[in-house]
C-alpha cells in the first residue's frame, strides 16, 4: 500500500538526530551503556526513516514500533534508570517513536467510516 505523506518518517528522522546528539547535549556521553544505546538506536531509526521516505513498507513501521518500545525499556535493561537525564531522554524519545509508528500502523489498517443514509 502506498503512503500519502512521510510526515511521521520526517519526525522520526528528526528524533533520530536528536537521539544521536543527546548524549552530548544532555550530558550522558560518559555513561557508556546509555550513550551506546542512544547512538545505535538512533542509527537504526534513521535508516528505517530514510527507507520509509524512499519507499514505504509496513514492516518499517513495525521495526520503528519495536525500536520505540526498546527505548522505553532500555534504561532499566542497560541499568541507567537512576541517571535521570539519560533515563528521561531514552524513555521520552521511545514514547515518541512508538506512538508515531503505532499511529502509522493504525492509519494503514483502519477501515474508513461507513456512510449511512439518514
Amino acid at each position: 500500500m502506498k503512503k500519502d505523506a512521510g510526515f511521521a518518517d520526517v519526525i522520526n528522522l528528526i528524533l533520530a538526530i536528536w537521539l544521536f546528539l543527546s548524549p552530548w547535549i544532555v550530558g550522558f556521553a560518559g555513561l557508556m551503556p546509555a550513550a551506546w544505546t542512544a547512538w545505535l538506536t538512533a542509527i537504526a531509526i534513521a535508516i528505517f526513516a530514510i527507507a520509509a521516505l524512499s519507499a514505504f513498507a509496513e514492516w518499517e513501521e513495525w521495526i520503528n514500533l519495536i525500536l520505540g518500545v526498546w527505548l522505553l525499556v532500555s534504561p532499566w535493561v542497560v541499568g541507567v534508570a537512576a541517571m535521570h537525564g539519560a533515563m528521561l531522554t531514552l524513555f521520552l524519545t521511545g514514547i515518541a517513536v512508538a506512538v508515531l509508528a503505532a499511529l502509522e500502523l493504525w492509519m494503514l489498517h483502519r477501515t474508513p467510516p461507513r456512510l449511512t443514509a439518514t
